[in-house]
């Protein structure tokens, strides 16, 4: 059954990750020409077109990714639950547990596209379309830890930083959860 949860688990999260980047891409007004996030929003529009229809945005916030973010998460839970024969859950645990995979698969992200980032700066030099992407999407999280840093001599520490910081915030979540 282990086999089938992390297919499951995996897929899910997959997908996720995706609804979770497109809400990122258009928070922090990333190019939306980009090769990159055009797949991203290929692969999130048909389902979030319908609920645009019924969802409008607040501000920057896309409310209808949000609410398929959690949706995902949910479903997730919801098909765990049923192959594994879990017990009945309630609406209220659903929600809350879906949202609680939903920030811990933001911070999850967060750290992945940093790291991502870091290892196509030593590569790329610039020439990627995806890394100009990343670069929007972490700069503004990047930039006012790179100015508190002490010069190392070209040497930017302020990726660690950061993932450092989602590591803490993640173990803190798990401790208060439990899930993480």
């Amino acid at each position: 059954m282990s086999s089938v949860q992390f297919l499951i688990d995996f897929v899910f999260n997959l997908y996720l990750m995706i609804v979770l980047l497109r809400l990122w891409l258009q928070f922090a007004r990333a190019d939306f020409y980009n090769p990159f996030s055009q797949f991203i929003v290929k692969a999130t529009q048909p389902i979030v077109a319908p609920l645009r229809r019924v969802l409008p945005s607040i501000g920057r916030l896309d409310t209808a990714t949000l609410v398929l973010a959690l949706l995902v998460a949910g479903l997730k839970i919801f098909t765990l639950n049923t192959v594994l024969g879990g017990s009945d859950l309630s609406i209220l645990s659903l929600v809350v547990v879906s949202l609680v995979i939903v920030i811990k698969e933001i911070l999850t992200l967060v750290m992945y596209v940093l790291i991502l980032r870091a290892i196509m700066s030593w590569i790329s030099q610039g020439r990627s379309p995806m890394e100009l992407v990343l670069g929007q999407l972490t700069e503004p999280m990047l930039a006012p830890i790179r100015k508190r840093l002490p010069d190392m001599g070209g040497l930017d520490l302020s990726v660690m930083v950061v993932i450092v910081l989602i590591l803490f915030i993640q173990k803190l979540l798990g401790d208060l959860f439990g899930i993480f």
